[in-house]
């Protein structure tokens, strides 16, 4: 019997050559004069004393913790848990109706209806923030077309939950196209037969779905969720313009400190806390994926 010699599993990551790095030095220089640098003088600056009554901080202020100390108190911690409240639940609200949208575009809408639909999509997420935020403020805010609506009901445009879900209402007109945009792939590499199947062996539709689609699909609701969630801890025009001063996210806290009072260490120290925060926040929420994924 002869011999079959075994072949060596090619690489999936193929290595990198000397005529690649060449390529990339441009893009990698790019990288760290516009991203690298930027950041590394926000630590810097984050480290240095503040003296009340100048802009920014001395170019031989001693350096010191106390700017990351003022992040203890308890007016912070009230910016933070209201920022990530709002963020992760106008993220989940965001994925329960992207999901069934792009499920319907994918699976039940024509051709031309799925084209329209998405062009309307994309228009949606290219549409001016600032537009699309002063529209809800017109609608819905305390001067808005709505208000005899909201007072023959009972609610007060004023009241800080209104405001609260204001503010979500905004994060949502944002969330809902960037979720469905980025579901419709996954969903559209779900095999339909599975589910019909589970149906033909007596399973009910919303059964077949629930075991069969939901989970085939969570790859794809998790990336949805980080990008959501992204958006919205980072989001500044929506809660300045309909939060009224009574809903702050860490961007607004972020732009007070270095434009009112000129406190550039000080709006460092949140910026490099919310950049932190917000990176162990998506790494724990993407650690579910790869674990998920190897168990369907």
């Amino acid at each position: 019997m002869t011999a079959i010699p075994l072949r060596k599993p090619a690489s999936a990551v193929p290595a990198l050559g000397r005529t690649t790095l060449p390529l990339l030095a441009p893009g990698l220089l790019l990288l760290f004069v516009i991203f690298a640098l930027p950041l590394l003088g926000l630590a810097l600056e984050s480290l240095k004393q503040y003296v009340p009554g100048r802009v920014g901080s001395a170019a031989d202020a001693p350096l010191t913790l106390e700017n990351y100390r003022e992040l203890a108190t308890p007016s912070f911690a009230g910016v933070l848990y209201e920022t990530f409240k709002l963020s992760v639940a106008a993220a989940l609200t965001g994925l329960l109706a992207a999901f069934p949208l792009a499920y319907c575009i994918v699976r039940r809408f024509s051709p031309r209806q799925r084209a329209a639909c998405i062009g309307l999509l994309v228009m949606l997420v290219l549409l001016s923030m600032l537009v699309r935020t002063y529209a809800l403020e017109l609608a819905f805010g305390s001067v808005g077309i709505a208000r005899p609506l909201l007072l023959v009901l009972g609610i007060s445009p004023t009241s800080r939950w209104y405001i609260e879900t204001l503010v979500g209402a905004g994060l949502l007109h944002a969330i809902v196209p960037i979720c469905t945009l980025t579901l419709l792939g996954t969903i559209q590499n779900i095999d339909p037969r599975l589910c019909d199947a589970a149906q033909s062996l007596g399973a009910p539709a919303w059964k077949a779905h629930l075991g069969i689609t939901v989970p085939l699909a969570l790859p794809g609701l998790v990336s949805a969720f980080l990008i959501a969630m992204t958006f919205a801890i980072s989001a500044f025009v929506i809660p300045m313009v309909l939060g009224k001063g009574r809903v702050l996210f860490l961007s607004n806290t972020i732009y007070t400190r270095f434009s009112d009072v000129a406190n550039y260490p000080s709006g460092a120290a949140v910026s490099i806390a919310m950049l932190v925060i917000s990176l162990l926040a998506l790494s724990l929420v993407s650690l579910v994926q790869p674990r998920k994924g190897a168990g369907s």
